[in-house]
């Protein structure tokens, strides 16, 4: 996992907009905000295998879990760092879009997940499905506004989750990989510069996707 992303999770509470759909502003407002992802998850695994953990280390790890395993989190992932997203299809004579979510959060050494992985890919990452959600684009959109989005970093997410347990799984050469599973109760994207509400996966499925 890419260590580069120990501040994945920045938390901005004054930036996140008042006037997102309401079911997603009713989750998030029930939530709790998270400081930080790499700090969060470096406290519910706890590893203590370290030479200098605290003699107390599982006791502490325990307590953690015990307090936040069920209790509803919120996160803001910045553009910088919301590698999670990719563009799908786009219909030019619509301006409907598909943009997929990879429901895997990086936050330094360890990841939460959604739902817990049973294997591992040719280079040791998780597999796991996809989520999707679908939109719009303004009137005078095209094809290549839509894919800079995504190569010009300007997708921000959001996301309401619930941590449940811990998961391992071996790496290619030997020893193991850690993280945590959740349920991700919501996720939102929008466009970093300008707020505007690019797609919403919420009660597991898509919200804007026409039956």
């Amino acid at each position: 996992m890419n260590r580069c992303l120990v501040a994945l999770a920045l938390l901005l509470p004054a930036v996140a907009l008042a006037d997102v759909d309401q079911r997603f502003a009713r989750l998030r407002d029930a939530a709790e905000p998270l400081g930080g992802l790499s700090a969060f998850l470096n406290r519910y695994i706890g590893e203590c295998g370290e030479m200098f953990a605290s003699a107390d280390c599982r006791t502490k790890a325990d307590a953690f879990r015990k307090a936040y395993r069920g209790k509803k989190m919120y996160m803001i992932i910045t553009e910088d760092v919301a590698t999670m997203v990719s563009p799908g299809p786009y219909q030019p004579s619509t301006g409907d879009y598909v943009i997929h979510i990879l429901p895997f959060f990086a936050g330094g050494s360890y990841a939460l997940t959604h739902g817990t992985p049973k294997k591992t890919d040719a280079t040791g990452n998780p597999l796991l499905p996809l989520l999707s959600v679908s939109g719009t684009t303004p009137q005078g959109w095209n094809g290549g506004m839509f894919a800079r989005l995504f190569s010009s970093k300007g997708v921000r997410v959001q996301v309401v989750f619930t941590p449940l347990d811990i998961w391992s799984l071996p790496k290619p050469k030997g020893g193991k990989i850690f993280g945590v599973s959740a349920r991700v109760e919501a996720v939102l994207l929008t466009e970093g510069r300008t707020g505007q509400e690019l797609g919403l996966w919420i009660d597991g499925k898509d919200a804007n996707k026409r039956k």
